[in-house]
């Protein structure tokens, strides 16, 4: 399906850019941080999915809707960082509270939403990923390449979160910094 020097160019590209750090980076590294190596991995692994649904919204031109109709881009984004700022004000509540099962929830599906609701991924998807799938069955192609990724990340930010969570985890003040990265990751959705 694949030559080998596509695949070596794909994978090297790949792995540059996981480790670049981004929103998803810093999103698994608060909430490890704020709560903890698990909190920290199911981050992780949410965000890994989240790339699979990107990868088959490329893959089957569903993501070619944010190109096509800027609205669609903009209820997207605007409901990321509504969500984002919900989950940094939950984790900034939870720092004063004795409890901190209240901004914890439930960080796999929180991980999953935060990278869906990033209409940035979609689009880096839809330009990204056409590139390395053979001419033959570019679809099926696309899904294997994104399978990857998504592999590549998951083992990626799965460390990230559970190295954060040695250092930190349950703390009133990482919970705070957790709460205020959220909050900044909200932010720059918005502009």
């Amino acid at each position: 399906m694949f030559d080998a020097a596509t695949l070596a160019v794909y994978l090297t590209a790949a792995v540059a850019l996981i480790l670049t750090p981004g929103p998803d980076t810093a999103y698994v590294l608060a909430r490890g941080a704020g709560e903890g190596r698990r909190a920290g991995v199911l981050s992780a692994l949410g965000v890994s999915t989240g790339i699979l649904v990107h990868t088959a919204a490329a893959a089957f031109g569903l993501a070619a809707l944010f190109s096509a109709v800027p609205e669609a881009r903009t209820v997207v984004v605007t409901l990321g960082a509504v969500y984002l700022t919900y989950l940094g004000v939950q984790s900034l509540r939870a720092a004063d509270d004795d409890t901190r099962e209240a901004a914890e929830g439930r960080p796999y599906l929180q991980g999953l939403a935060v990278n869906v609701l990033n209409p940035q991924v979609a689009l880096f998807f839809l330009a990204f990923l056409p590139g390395f799938a053979p001419e033959a069955n570019p679809a099926a192609g696309m899904l294997v390449l994104g399978a990857l990724y998504a592999a590549i990340t998951a083992v990626y930010l799965g460390g990230v979160g559970a190295l954060s969570g040695q250092f930190g985890g349950e703390s009133p003040w990482l919970q705070r910094v957790s709460g205020v990265v959220l909050l900044g990751i909200a932010g720059w959705l918005v502009l």
